[in-house]
């Protein structure tokens, strides 16, 4: 067979396998947004059925019998991306039995509906066996992969791949270390930042206020949608990109931030390059640069004084809030020590919720610590990080989804999103002439030019620190977020 042929015969298996993993996805969104609630046990079973169908198709003797002939041919550096991108992907999955592989989508599948009733009643005990059985899955799954190595770090690797579980610990360390004590200055500053948003605003003018901002960033409703669901989410290719928010009656702040950041991940994969739909090529470059992404339209840019003089029309028009964007913005910056939920936690404790449910699903996956200890655990952390206790378990270790998808390892991306975000962002203003300018008028187009051309356009061309250092010109650093939050936070409360 010739190489063409070779290469070309595996590229058609490859797309096989990602668009098996594409409906998945969509059942998945449409589970979590339109479904009816009787619809859950049809839908355990498609999605095991496709999960199943994925991981044949991904362990199947003719990909590996294509990988082994592409390697062994002559490529260029597009194609030997893509093998190394499907042969990573191989590799893991051979070892781990379909079986395997259908207990897990089967199980998460259900253990979204458990979540939820549980979360309701604020009864983590509902949700405990459950839990347990998750745990016990992902630790066998971790094991079948690789039994000789620490298995949290095996299921990181399912998000981040590249960065490594040392640069990971090494990043939240500092953090740690840098923001703890910024933050007791602030809880000790006498500044008082304004508050305009201290009415109850209905669900419909906040949408019609998120619409309106998603049409000023550009969001391009031909291929995406906004709804909502119980946690935000975004779901989609470069075709078709989904975007869920929520909405808080006394809070537009919290949809406002979610639906920015998950616009920020929307617009990274409609960025993805077209023609290479499918392929390696046309995929994102895994989660800590997806919340990159996320991290830097919600924060960099959502949350700047320029972004706030734009849209305070918009809030205006549709909330009718008194007073100015500079209000506006110093509501959108203010740190709450004492919240206790991460998705409407501010930019700088948000980062101790993250270490908190590092720590505790890290032990939990290495067996240090049991199921039925995780709220007390939870609670003790949340105190001794952020000096205030949850109330009950739905605010406590109820809150997020994250566990009843059974993703652990998931967590850390979030945090390592966000310094990589205030990287890249530095980079694009040294780059950009007049970026701020550009946010006051609405013009997004270099921001968006740049990100692509630096980012989008390469889809897993480059591992997470080659594709970093092309960007940005250095190594992944922690720097530029330290340097970022200590200037901003130093100047609104006047440190």
């Amino acid at each position: 067979m010739s190489t063409i042929d070779t290469y070309d015969d595996f590229l058609g298996h490859v797309r096989r396998l990602t668009n098996v993993g594409n409906v998945e996805e969509m059942l998945s969104w449409d589970q979590q947004v339109m479904m009816p609630a009787g619809g859950q046990p049809a839908r355990s079973k498609q999605q095991s059925t496709l999960s199943s169908l994925e991981h044949e198709l991904l362990t199947d003797d003719a990909l590996a019998a294509y990988l082994d002939d592409a390697e062994g041919d002559d490529l260029d550096p597009e194609q030997e991306a893509v093998v190394r991108e499907i042969r990573r992907k191989q590799r893991r999955a051979v070892r781990v039995s379909n079986d395997l592989v259908e207990d897990i989508s089967e199980t998460t599948s259900n253990a979204l509906a458990t979540w939820e009733d549980a979360k309701a009643e604020s009864d983590f005990d509902a949700f405990a066996p459950t839990l347990e059985r998750l745990v016990e899955l992902k630790r066998e799954y971790a094991r079948q992969i690789d039994p000789d190595r620490d298995p949290y770090e095996v299921l990181f690797e399912e998000y981040e791949p590249y960065l490594g579980i040392d640069t990971t610990e090494q990043i939240l360390e500092r953090l740690r270390d840098e923001l703890v004590p910024l933050i007791e200055e602030i809880e000790a500053s006498d500044v008082d930042l304004a508050q305009p948003f201290d009415g109850t605003y209905e669900e419909t003018a906040q949408e019609e206020l998120n619409r309106a901002v998603l049409d000023s960033l550009g969001y391009d409703w031909d291929r995406g949608r906004l709804d909502t669901s119980s946690h935000p989410f975004t779901l989609g290719t470069q075709f078709d990109c989904r975007i869920t928010t929520r909405f808080d009656e006394s809070d537009p702040l919290d949809a406002l931030s979610s639906t920015i950041h998950e616009f920020g991940h929307a617009t990274y994969n409609l960025g993805l390059p077209k023609e290479d739909y499918g392929t390696p090529l046309g995929q994102d470059r895994d989660l800590a640069v997806h919340e990159s992404q996320s991290r830097l339209w919600e924060n960099h840019v959502g949350r700047s004084q320029a972004f706030w003089d734009l849209i305070w029309p918009h809030v205006q028009e549709h909330l009718g809030v008194d007073g100015d964007a500079r209000a506006g913005f110093e509501a959108a910056n203010q740190i709450y020590p004492d919240n206790r939920i991460r998705v409407e936690a501010d930019e700088l404790t948000y980062h101790m919720h993250i270490i908190l449910r590092f720590e505790i699903e890290r032990d939990l996956i290495r067996g240090d610590l049991d199921v039925e200890d995780v709220p007390e655990v939870w609670n003790d952390k949340m105190e001794s990080y952020l000096g205030v206790r949850p109330e009950n378990d739905a605010e406590g270790c109820l809150q997020d989804i994250h566990w009843s998808h059974g993703y652990f390892g998931y967590f850390p991306t979030y945090s390592l999103g966000s310094v990589l975000a205030a990287q890249l962002y530095a980079t694009a203003e040294s780059a950009l002439d007049g970026l701020e300018g550009q946010i006051r008028e609405g013009d997004f187009d270099p921001l968006h030019d740049w990100l692509t051309e630096q980012v989008y356009q390469h889809g897993q061309r480059y591992t997470t620190p080659e594709l970093i250092r092309k960007a940005t010109g250095e190594a992944f650093t922690a720097d530029y977020f330290v340097d970022y939050v200590e200037t901003k936070f130093g100047d609104l409360y006047e440190l």
